[in-house]
């Protein structure tokens, strides 16, 4: 499998995250896929190329471009008020307070943010617009007759929503890629999220559209995040009734459990027919990710894959979360390897 990736990944890292009231180093680091792209390359996956350069525009067509601009320029707005340390919001607009964009910094920070996960750093904007390109990138190759690629996008993006970035997520990666097989002339895409936390951006992006089906599986959102989304009577609305279906799991669910939900998510994969099918990959299932409950084992994520094959579909898998360093890179070369070997059965759907 092509794998396409991005060293300037690495200008974005966070000096440290807030959890259980304290700082900590931040799990979201550069490490995850620098190890990644190791066990791509140790263990002979597929060639590995550099992302083409895509520009803002394919970014806007997912994004609000106030939001995009803001992202831009905040780093040279915050160093030229004096500050040098990581940019974190500490006010937001709760429910029923005027939803007007603020004048200064702090204030549009908290605007265009929904939590305290996503800092600014001073190569934030350049990695995620690199972490973009890599999505972009992927889909090109699709398009140019690739049945499958590997879009080693980070940051990740399945929780940056149409205008707000949040949970170590600024660009939504997978969605800027579904808009450009649209663009590009497909009328049906799927995206399959199967990260540990619901891809509330994901889901804000497509909501009202009948052209991109978002199926998730993840953890309830009673009892993780993003707490407020990802419950399984949301749908969709308008247009988009009925091409949003959730799957949310129990804090602690077994492997036999989260395949049980793999085989049912794949039903509305099959009958809505798309031409193409993204996968949000994330591989923080896994039973020693550090911010994560489910049970999945390494020797798991090798069926995954040859579950996904089975759909014979095209398809882009597109990097998001895992934060057990030292098992990243296996979990996710047991995807992508378990995938390659089904396909090359020939088995199909």
């Amino acid at each position: 499998m092509l794998t396409i990736h991005s060293d300037d990944h690495r200008l974005h890292h966070a000096a440290f995250e807030w959890a259980g009231g304290e700082q900590v180093p931040a799990f979201e680091t550069p490490q995850r896929a620098d190890q990644v792209l190791a066990g791509i390359t140790t263990n002979a996956i597929g060639q590995v190329i550099a992302a083409r350069r895509f520009g803002r525009a394919p970014i806007e067509r997912v994004h609000d471009a106030a939001y995009v601009e803001f992202l831009s320029t905040a780093w040279a707005r915050w160093q030229a008020a004096g500050r040098t340390a990581d940019m974190l919001p500490y006010v937001w607009p709760g429910p029923r307070m005027q939803q007007r964009r603020p004048a200064d910094l702090d204030g549009e920070l908290g605007y265009f943010s929904c939590d305290v996960y996503a800092p600014i750093t001073a190569g934030t904007w350049t990695a995620a617009c690199a972490a973009a390109d890599v999505a972009l990138s992927g889909q090109a190759r699709i398009d140019a007759g690739e049945r499958a690629v590997f879009s080693l996008c980070r940051p990740p993006g399945h929780h940056a929503g149409i205008d707000y970035m949040a949970g170590y997520c600024y660009f939504n990666n997978a969605a800027i890629a579904a808009q450009a097989f649209l663009d590009g002339g497909r009328r049906r895409v799927a995206i399959l999220d199967i990260d540990y936390h619901h891809g509330n951006g994901t889901q804000d992006i497509f909501y009202t559209r009948d052209d991109v089906l978002f199926v998730s599986l993840h953890a309830d959102p009673r009892e993780a995040y993003p707490r407020f989304t990802g419950f399984a009577e949301e749908r969709g609305s308008g247009a988009g009734d009925g091409y949003t279906v959730n799957y949310p799991l129990p804090s602690g669910s077994t492997a036999s459990a989260w395949f049980c939900a793999l085989g049912a998510a794949c039903e509305p994969i099959v009958r809505y027919r798309p031409e193409v099918l993204i996968v949000s990959l994330g591989v923080d299932t896994y039973e020693d990710d550090p911010i994560s409950s489910f049970k999945l084992r390494t020797e798991d994520y090798r069926e995954i894959g040859a579950r996904l094959a089975r759909l014979g579909l095209p398809t882009q898998f597109v990097m998001e979360g895992g934060y057990a360093i030292e098992a990243i890179g296996r979990n996710v070369c047991g995807v992508l390897a378990g995938f390659d070997a089904c396909r090359s059965e020939g088995v199909k759907a």
